[in-house]
């Protein structure tokens, strides 16, 4: 069996998150992934912490998590003679992911509009903070961004805390992940439709405008019911969010009357279930600091693996609030196989999430671990491109590229 994507090349302009984590889950789906890197340090992510150290030897975890099953390239693409060797990847390729600051590609006369003529079935996917394609740049399209940013402008930072605290982020990367995510989404949509044209297109991924779809519900609540939603206060449910236990703390939410019921019965509170000041999301909600107590209350009496099962036994669905520690230990995450073992034959084996979502045709990912920097230039400028091992050998000595053994 093959993996869905075996046999395209993907061209990875890329650093830090949002574009090596979105061709991550092309090179998982079977894609050849060429990461371009400069020579001498690479990707930021290569020495960013935490580390994974074993003889002397160190490589950052972000690094290892995100480029598993990517080859290195380490080209100079401040010299014509290794813009020259990009465009003849270029010629050989069907997508390219690129994340750098914008206008850097196109000081460089690498960007779609100088690639496309090389390539007419090439698809260019550019990451970036607000957007790049013609006409739609906006006020902030030459601006950078990091993750937080666009958290922050979409309004989701606004969301996350608590009523009387400033506003916090999520987690670490979420609008990179996402974006990613969103991203490969849009190469894929792009292969599908040059099945049918043979001609490839501008794929635009703004970090702004995907976290701004994420946060879909705070735009359907201000053009519906004009409504501004706010951290920590909710105006037309209740309850939910973390509820504490005598050994944790359990995830519940009560989005209608249904499970409200359900949840009273569970509780042996069904006098609340009719009772006016509970008898509808918008007065439960209005009235938390009444029901708040006696759901805690109950609460407090059970292990949070009790709590669990009793109140999925009534049908409210509900779920511990893991710690990493308890992740490893879940056997549901066991039994879907979640946790992708990468062995890096120099500093060991490590886990890592595994890409979702799972083919019923499809075999597992591929593991091969994150490529040293530079590990794989010579093999594709010779077995790729036609180089003599002298030829590379002078590039070498020109500062043009980088190798390392394979």
């Amino acid at each position: 069996m093959q993996q869905p994507l075996t046999g395209i090349r993907v061209i990875a302009m890329e650093q830090y998150m949002s574009a090596p984590y979105c061709t991550m889950l092309l090179a998982d789906a079977g894609a050849e992934v060429i990461k371009i890197e400069r020579p001498g340090k690479g990707d930021p992510r290569r020495s960013i912490p935490p580390f994974a150290e074993r003889e002397g030897v160190k490589k950052a975890g972000g690094f290892m998590a995100y480029n598993r099953n990517k080859k290195s390239m380490a080209l100079n693409l401040r010299d014509p003679k290794a813009r020259e060797i990009y465009k003849k990847l270029i010629e050989k390729s069907d997508v390219v992911v690129e994340n750098l600051r914008p206008g850097s590609v196109n000081k460089l006369g690498l960007d779609y509009d100088g690639l496309k003529d090389i390539n007419p079935r090439l698809i260019y996917a550019a990451i970036s903070g607000f957007g790049r394609l013609p006409g739609f740049e906006g006020p902030y399209g030459n601006r950078p961004a990091f993750d937080i940013v666009a958290e922050a402008m979409s309004g989701i930072m606004h969301m996350v805390g608590f009523e009387d605290k400033p506003p916090s982020w999520t987690i670490y990367g979420m609008a990179d992940i996402y974006t990613g995510l969103v991203t490969a989404y849009g190469v894929m949509q792009a292969l599908f439709m040059r099945e049918r044209t043979g001609v490839g297109q501008y794929v635009d991924s703004a970090m702004y405008d995907n976290m701004l779809s994420f946060n879909e519900r705070m735009i359907m609540l201000f053009s519906i019911a004009g409504q501004s939603p706010h951290r920590g206060r909710l105006k037309n449910l209740y309850p939910r969010g973390a509820f504490k236990t005598k050994d944790g703390y359990i995830a519940l939410n009560v989005p209608d009357d249904l499970i409200w019921g359900r949840l009273c019965k569970a509780i042996g509170r069904e006098d609340l279930i009719d009772d006016p000041r509970s008898s509808n999301g918008t007065v439960r909600a209005s009235n938390s600091r009444f029901l708040q107590p006696i759901i805690e209350g109950w609460l407090a009496a059970l292990t949070r693996d009790e709590a669990v099962s009793t109140l999925n036994e009534a049908g409210v669905p509900t779920g511990p609030v893991h710690t990493a520690e308890d992740i490893f230990a879940d056997p549901q995450v066991e039994a879907r196989q979640m946790l992708l073992t990468i062995s890096d034959p120099e500093v060991g084996d490590y886990k890592f999430a595994r890409t979702p979502p799972r083919l019923s045709t499809v075999p597992a990912p591929p593991t091969v671990p994150a490529p040293k920097l530079g590990q794989h230039t010579r093999s594709i400028l010779e077995s790729l491109l036609g180089y003599s091992s002298r030829e590379v050998d002078e590039l070498v000595g020109a500062g043009v590229i980088e190798t390392a053994s394979e």
